[in-house]
């Protein structure tokens, strides 16, 4: 889908609303083609990401798992070695 949304799921400390009002802006903007509407949907826009912050908070508080919590900080340091293997000088 898109590379901008992340994993919000199972971490610790839980994602913070910042994170999942992001992660909802990025979906509304993905989805609508705009990543700027025009003032005649920007009611719309603001709207969808709005409920869809809600629900995916209500998704994120609902979800249960056995796997103990991940570390923000190690999980950014697996993506940023992914990264620099991936993208290294050949």
């Amino acid at each position: 889908m898109c590379r901008n949304i992340r994993t919000l799921h199972n971490f610790e400390p839980a994602a913070s609303d910042d994170e999942v009002h992001a992660a909802a802006l990025q979906f509304v903007r993905k989805v609508s083609g705009s990543t700027h509407p025009s003032q005649a949907n920007r009611a719309a826009f603001e709207r969808a990401v709005a409920e869809i912050a809600h629900i995916t908070q209500h998704l994120l508080d609902d979800l249960v798992t056995s796997a103990p919590p991940k570390d923000r900080e190690v999980e950014a340091a697996k993506a940023k070695a992914r990264s620099a293997q991936r993208f290294a000088p050949a």
